[in-house]
C-alpha cells in the first residue's frame, strides 16, 4: 500500500483536500489515506469541518503528499518551522500534489524553483510573490513538473488528481473513477476556463 498523506492546517479549504481524497479513495488497494498536521489533533477547515490528524512525525515519508490551500496559507507562509517541515516532507515524498494556494507554501520552500507550476487565479499574484524563480503558468488547470503537481483553485484539484492517476495508472483507470463518482473531468491541463 502507498501512503497518501493529506497535510492539513487551520483554515484549509475543504474541497481542496476532500475533492482529491474522494478520487484517491476509489483506489483502496493501492493507497492508504491518512491526515496530518504539524502537531496532530483536531484541525478545522474554513468551512468549520473538524478533522482528527496525526503529527507530521508519524508520516510515512515515502508516500504521496497532498497540500491543500485556503485562507490558512496566509498565516503559514511566514511560519519558518512549518515551511521547513513541508520542505523536508516534500523532498522525501514520491510525489507532491498541491491545490489552490497550497502551491504558495510549496514554492516558499524553494523546491519549485525553475519548475512549472500554477495556482488559484484569484490569488495568483500573491502566490507568485512567494515563489520567485518558479515558472508560474497562469493559463493552466493544473501543471506537473517532475514529481510536483500543482492545480488552480479548489475544484481544479480533482482534475489534477485524475491527471496524476492517469499519468501513473493510465487513462482507463482515471475514466473509471470519473464514471463511479459521476464527474466530468476537465482533462486539458493547459486550459483553465477561469483564467480571466
Amino acid at each position: 500500500m502507498i501512503a497518501f498523506n493529506v497535510l492539513l492546517f487551520e483554515g484549509f479549504e475543504t474541497l481542496d483536500a476532500f475533492g482529491p481524497v474522494e478520487i484517491i479513495s476509489k483506489l483502496p488497494k493501492i493507497y492508504k489515506l491518512d491526515y496530518f498536521s504539524i502537531n496532530g489533533g483536531i484541525i478545522i477547515s474554513s468551512q468549520q469541518i473538524s478533522v482528527n490528524t496525526l503529527p507530521f512525525s508519524a508520516i510515512d515519508t515515502t508516500g504521496v503528499l497532498l497540500i491543500p490551500g485556503g485562507l490558512g496559507t496566509r498565516k503559514l507562509i511566514d511560519d519558518i518551522d512549518f515551511i521547513n517541515s513541508i520542505k523536508l516532507l516534500s523532498q522525501r515524498a514520491s510525489h507532491v500534489l498541491t491545490v489552490c494556494t497550497g502551491s504558495a507554501l510549496l514554492a516558499k520552500t524553494g523546491l519549485l524553483h525553475g519548475k512549472k507550476a500554477t495556482s488559484n487565479k484569484m490569488a495568483f499574484d500573491w502566490v507568485c510573490s512567494n515563489g520567485n524563480g518558479v515558472n508560474w503558468t497562469k493559463k493552466a488547470r493544473w501543471a506537473n513538473d517532475d514529481k510536483y503537481y500543482t492545480s488552480s483553485g479548489v475544484s481544479a484539484g480533482m482534475d489534477m488528481t485524475l491527471g496524476f492517476i492517469c499519468d501513473i495508472y493510465g487513462e482507463e483507470t482515471a475514466q473509471d473513477i470519473c464514471k463511479y463518482i459521476e464527474y466530468i473531468w476537465n482533462r486539458d491541463k493547459d486550459n483553465d476556463p477561469f483564467d480571466p
